[in-house]
């Protein structure tokens, strides 16, 4: 009777560290769940003008290189390519290299052609042995970006340091422009592009100003403020209604006319 009680109790000290070892994960029995599977991403603009740069920032989180619990214990490697119908000039940099706190950030060198270009990044979890490796991509229009340019004249008297020239378009900021130190009587080229796909169809305007520079520069013809307008065409005009009508129109007229020949040659004769 004694043994059978001692069987009894070691059976039931064994069932209760087993379901400690269930409800305890991490101390007793299997080892705690994988983590997450690999996944992330890339984020940037849609849309860069024709040799203009642009940054994306590629992220990634789980695989091998993340425990359980969420903290980082590996490397997320990279490597990074292009594809397009034309890829002369184009560039994305650093093309290959490791993920920090999960994220990169990339440049993007367009080409000097408009085509639709996409961004492919192979990005690896590795940790130990284990490595798990996903590839993602982000699709990017290259077009035609709207362009000012102007021309900046030092006056003889002395030269200018270093300023940013505000571009404004219809009246609202959309961007900068860094002009260098220059010396006396020295000339600049101001250029600025500018890439919108949603502006309204119709004219539109840039304008930059020097009236901070108090006199010591101007562009070139003596103007302190410059304004280049262009113009964004609308949409074509969708023509399927009226050539639908037209062509109810036409079947009215053969079957009313069909309809008087039937009538004229069931007409008796006299």
């Amino acid at each position: 009777m004694a043994r059978t009680f001692r069987t009894a109790a070691a059976l039931a000290l064994i069932g209760l560290f087993a379901a400690m070892a269930l409800l305890l994960p991490g101390t007793i029995g299997p080892a705690r769940a994988d983590a997450a599977a690999l996944s992330g991403g890339i984020t940037g603009p849609s849309d860069v003008g024709l040799g203009l740069k642009a940054s994306y920032v590629v992220s990634a989180s789980g695989g091998p290189a993340e425990a359980a619990n969420g903290t980082q214990v590996g490397t997320y490697s990279y490597k990074a390519t292009l594809t397009a119908t034309n890829t002369s000039g184009a560039a994305v940099t650093p093309s290959t290299g490791v993920l920090v706190n999960g994220s990169i950030s990339l440049q993007l060198i367009a080409p000097n052609v408009s085509e639709s270009l996409t961004i492919f990044v192979l990005v690896t979890s590795s940790y130990q042995t284990k490595n798990t490796s996903q590839n993602f991509s982000f699709t990017v229009s290259i077009v035609e970006p709207y362009r000012l340019n102007a021309q900046i004249v030092v006056g003889p008297a002395a030269g200018v340091s270093a300023f940013a020239l505000t571009v404004t378009l219809d009246g609202s900021p959309v961007g900068t422009v860094s002009v260098p130190t220059l010396s006396a009587a020295a000339s600049y080229p101001v250029t600025f592009s500018y890439v919108n796909p949603s502006l309204a169809p119709g004219w539109h305007t840039f304008a930059i100003s020097l009236a901070q520079e108090h006199g010591l520069v101007t562009f070139y013809g003596g103007a302190e403020q410059v304004s280049q307008s262009f113009y964004v065409p609308g949409p074509t005009p969708d023509y399927s209604f009226y050539y639908l009508l037209g062509a109810v129109a036409f079947v009215g007229v053969v079957f009313i006319w069909s309809m008087r020949v039937g009538a004229r040659r069931r007409r008796p004769k006299k």
